[in-house]
């Protein structure tokens, strides 16, 4: 979905050049011409291709195949073409401000790169009246003009998969219905699907995606997956105006099997795990403080607020994102730019041995974060962490309170 499919190095840049010159030689040359094809001669098919082990292509990648059997042509519409490098490409991704832009391969090029890579591609042959090829054929020509062929990405709502779907829905002379019944879904749950043999991929999606993520999915907003769009067509059917019906796809054919698919390298060590030692650690040290030593050990926050505060720059900064499902993301309660702002004058207090109100607002705030775990998945284990730096941000709290009371009975 997310994957390669014209990624546009120098290399991509070529083939394109190439393609569209063919194409411009073969299909859009003369008005007439696509006048004069017989329309029963072309098949228009929805393709689906397996996951790949690259981060961008574990959730698979969907496209149209036109195939015109009077003329000879096979070629491949894929609305997933984006410059990796263009300026700010990551940056503009994050903030659903990326544009991606439609492409065309001819169809053994574009099953030569799934060759290369090992993944599967799966063909449904649509069921269309001749009628709703031609609207089909015709709207993915006025869609491939240089004006039309680019659109604003969105992860969830407008990508590949989802361009595919309504380039053909939207175009039939009936109303699609589908049969089967489907599970309450989140989106959450549907990229853990995808990712869960990529533990660190999980956790920096979690991360990242904040409430509206764990919202249950209609039917269109779960197709933004490429195979929930297969299953999806396979069971549906077009209903005529005249009340007839006929299933969506009238055959299904398996054009490439999938070979084995290669977990890529993730660290040695699980996400869980990390929180769970990172939280010891905090706790150890804690208590290092408390009953051993009957020390400060002001480093130790100044560090801690250091990281939770520059993970909080990236966490608040999606607040302006495009991206409907990580701008509001109650993580943030925790991890939030406000303990980098507050650094000095906090270690200041510390050194001396002295409290600070900050520690009172951090208490607040990791106690709405702590409840906002009901209402939010976390990413694993940032409940624990919370928790356990709630419990250091109570000794803080206390340190503040004794230094009132010396203060009080030196007087």
């Amino acid at each position: 979905m997310y994957n390669f499919a014209v990624v546009k190095t120098k290399k991509g840049i070529i083939r394109k050049i190439w393609v569209i010159a063919v194409l411009l030689f073969s299909v859009v040359t003369a008005k007439g011409q696509f006048l004069t094809t017989p329309a029963d001669s072309l098949e228009i098919s929805l393709l689906t291709c397996t996951p790949h082990q690259e981060v961008y292509s574990i959730y698979g990648h969907t496209a149209i195949r036109v195939l015109d059997k009077s003329h000879e042509r096979d070629f491949v519409v894929n609305y997933g073409v984006f410059d990796f490098h263009s300026p700010h490409f990551l940056w503009r991704f994050t903030f659903a401000v990326a544009d991606y832009e439609m492409g065309i391969l001819m169809k053994n090029h574009f099953m030569a790169e799934y060759i290369q890579r090992g993944s599967g591609v799966t063909e449904q042959v649509l069921n269309l009246s001749a009628h709703e090829k031609e609207v089909i054929f015709n709207a993915l020509r006025e869609n491939f003009k240089p004006e039309n062929a680019k659109y604003r990405y969105n992860f969830f709502y407008d990508n590949c998969t989802t361009r595919a779907r309504d380039m053909i829905i939207s175009h039939l002379d009936g109303t699609v219905e589908y049969r089967d019944s489907l599970p309450p879904t989140t989106f959450r749950e549907y990229v853990h699907g995808c990712s869960h043999d990529y533990p660190w991929t999980t956790f920096g999606i979690d991360l990242l995606l904040g409430v509206r993520a764990d919202c249950k999915t209609t039917r269109e907003e779960r197709q933004f997956l490429p195979y929930n769009l297969h299953d999806d067509f396979a069971s549906a059917i077009i209903r005529d105006s005249d009340g007839s019906e006929r299933p969506l796809v009238k055959e299904t054919n398996q054009l490439l099997k999938a070979g084995p698919v290669m977990t890529g390298a993730d660290m040695p060590i699980s996400p869980h795990t990390a929180m769970i030692l990172f939280s010891a650690l905090i706790l150890l040290v804690t208590a290092i403080e408390q009953f051993w030593l009957k020390r400060i050990f002001w480093w130790f926050d100044a560090l801690l607020m250091f990281i939770v505060g520059a993970v909080g720059i990236v966490l608040c900064a999606l607040f302006f994102s495009k991206h409907p499902t990580v701008r509001t993301n109650l993580q943030c309660l925790l991890f939030n730019p406000l303990p980098l702002l507050m650094l000095f004058p906090v270690v200041k207090h510390l050194r001396k041995n002295q409290g600070h109100w900050w520690w009172t607002v951090q208490l607040i705030l990791l106690i709405l974060c702590c409840i906002g775990c009901f209402f939010q998945d976390y990413a694993t284990g940032v409940p624990i962490l919370a928790c356990v730096l709630l419990y250091r941000c109570v000794t803080r709290v206390l340190l503040g309170k004794n230094t009132v009371k010396r203060g009080r009975n030196s007087e």
